[in-house]
């Protein structure tokens, strides 16, 4: 399972993108942050809620420099389907990807092996692909893409900063940050 520092490894999966089932290589996305949206099935309750909420906010994402990508255990089929008869999925332009023998979602951690599903799940990757957020919880649970949108921005302006810099609880833009010194260690 992937750890906070480590690096994605190369790999390759199938995608529903721009009216298109096309191959997609992970690295090809290096130099730009990826926010991965796992979930387990296509067709469900909570899932078009999510994908729905993470198209309005795409084109946020892309502005700070990274790309969104959804993933679960079905095809790239399934997800063409699913984007041509659902109004929700039908606004998603992020790439959907296809994990149907769980590769992606077991180096995750996310896979559910009885059941052939991922756990809904969250991971921000840096333009170096290296895993520096994990949100993962029970499928009953809908994310909050404007906090997958925080968390990205915070590591984006710690980044853009040198890592000189800390944000606090609940930081937001325009929020000020902490810069870690050694006169402070122990009077928190």
């Amino acid at each position: 399972m992937l750890r906070i520092g480590q690096k994605l490894p190369e790999i390759e999966l199938q995608a529903y993108h721009q009216d298109q089932i096309k191959p997609v290589k992970l690295s090809d996305y290096q130099g730009k942050w990826l926010a991965l949206l796992f979930y387990p099935a296509d067709f469900t309750f909570v899932c078009p809620t999510e994908l729905r909420e993470a198209a309005e906010h795409y084109a946020e994402f892309t502005k700070l420099g990274a790309e969104l990508m959804s993933v679960s255990t079905d095809t790239a089929y399934v997800h063409k389907a699913w984007h041509d008869s659902s109004p929700s999925i039908a606004k998603v332009e992020f790439p959907m990807l296809a994990d149907p023998t769980g590769r992606l979602c077991r180096l995750f951690g996310t896979y559910l092996p009885d059941e052939g599903l991922s756990l809904r799940a969250t991971f921000i990757l840096n333009p170096e692909q290296e895993l520096i957020s994990i949100e993962i919880h029970d499928n009953s649970i809908g994310r909050n893409i404007k906090e997958t949108l925080r968390k990205l921005t915070a590591a984006k302006y710690v980044a853009d900063h040198g890592g000189e810099v800390a944000c606090p609880a609940s930081w937001q833009p325009g929020d000020e940050a902490l810069k870690p010194s050694t006169e402070l260690v122990g009077k928190i």
